[in-house]
């Protein structure tokens, strides 16, 4: 009984020994080369441009004219002098009265002023552009899928150009 499974051990380590196996090249004929297509899209760039008329404004007067309002001066020396007025004690009450008026109205003269410039206006032809794209679809032919057979079966090799004969490595084990 223990030697059935001894004697397969040793048979398959001597088959496993003295197994070998070579390799050589065969070129095959082709039957069949077929062209392969592909569709792309191609995307051509082009500009599409016009002339536009864009205001311009120029300062012409260099003198900036001023003009001051009364009501402002007079509103801020009013105010400036209500709060100095409640800020003073005793006799300084009235010195921070008076010093409260004059503040407010500079402050109020300040900002009561109003700058008037004189703009001329002109338009300039000004040239734009904007970039599109033509979209169109293209077949491009991408190559060759060439056909041959070898022991019964079909090989299928893709190449640039159509071949003649399709180059195949055999290894044969024994």
């Amino acid at each position: 009984m223990k030697r059935i499974p001894f004697t397969f051990l040793i048979l398959f380590a001597s088959i496993n020994l003295f197994a070998e196996s070579f390799s050589y090249v065969e070129h095959i004929k082709v039957s069949r080369s077929e062209p392969v297509f592909r569709t792309i899209i191609k995307r051509v760039p082009y500009q599409e441009c016009w002339y536009e008329d864009v205001p311009v404004e120029y300062d012409i007067d260099e003198d900036v004219n001023v003009i001051e309002d009364n009501i402002g001066p007079l509103i801020g020396g009013i105010a400036g002098g209500v709060i100095g007025h409640q800020i003073g004690k005793g006799s300084g009450k009235t010195a921070a009265t008076i010093g409260g008026a004059i503040v407010g109205t500079i402050v109020g003269k300040n900002l009561s002023k109003k700058e008037r410039r004189y703009y001329d206006r002109e338009y300039k032809r000004v040239r734009k552009c904007r970039t599109r794209y033509d979209e169109h679809e293209e077949r491009v032919q991408r190559g060759y899928k060439n056909y041959a057979y070898y022991n019964g079966k079909e090989i299928v090799k893709f190449s640039k150009r159509p071949l003649n004969r399709i180059k195949i490595y055999v290894t044969v084990s024994y």
